[in-house]
């Protein structure tokens, strides 16, 4: 057992103990902020806003270009959904879970090729293709885009995007070295699957309140 954690946290050996710290905070509230999400409870913001403005820090002192990227997206996506969250169809009743319509599918699209579009030329510019985990950086750069935009406008369809993208960052981020968040992704796999049940539950109910349900 003894050799396996080794070998799991061997990779953190000269990682300095404060930045291990921030990493660990960053999930912590990555985390709590995916399980409010699963909630439909609007705490899954300002929790969000804090776990990834810690990551756009990290990711910047371990040059992880689409990583930050990515966070610095997900920081802004956080404040517009937190404004959308709180937008009302009614005197008493909140902007309800929805699908995507035809328009939406449109704009997802786009999203998702324009990231892709956008990345490329990033990772040119800045001469990142030196290894293979900047392509598949790219791809999932492109669905947690699209998802972060779903999810922001209250669209179930978010939780397949998130999931795709949760699977596939395991194994890259194990292998650029951040096991902690590596384990994290593991997590919100399952997230990501008991989120889609829940929000099919509350699928285009109107909601009185913020905070979402307690199951």
């Amino acid at each position: 057992m003894n050799l396996i954690i080794d070998w799991l946290f061997s990779q953190y050996a000269e990682v300095p103990t404060n930045i291990v710290i921030l990493e660990l905070t960053a999930i912590f509230f990555g985390i709590i902020s995916a399980w409010f999400s699963k909630l439909n409870n609007i705490l899954i913001y300002p929790t969000g806003i804090i776990s990834t403005a810690i990551f756009v820090y990290l990711l910047a002192i371990y040059g992880l270009l689409g990583d930050l990227i990515i966070n610095a997206y997900y920081f802004s996506m956080s404040v517009y959904g937190w404004y959308f969250w709180t937008r009302k169809i009614d005197d008493t009743h909140y902007i309800p879970i929805t699908k995507m319509d035809k328009k939406e599918v449109s704009i997802a699209s786009a999203i998702f090729v324009g990231t892709l579009i956008f990345i490329f030329i990033i990772y040119q510019i800045f001469d990142k293709w030196e290894d293979w985990t900047a392509y598949v950086d790219t791809l999932t750069t492109a669905i947690f885009f699209v998802a972060m935009w779903l999810l922001a406008r209250k669209k179930i369809e978010n939780w397949i995007f998130l999931l795709v993208g949760n699977f596939i960052s395991i194994p890259l981020y194990f292998y650029k070295g951040l096991v902690f968040t590596s384990f994290q992704f593991i997590l919100f796999v399952f997230i990501s699957i008991y989120g889609y049940k829940a929000w099919k539950k509350l699928l285009y109910k109107p909601e009185t309140t913020l905070l979402g349900s307690s199951k």
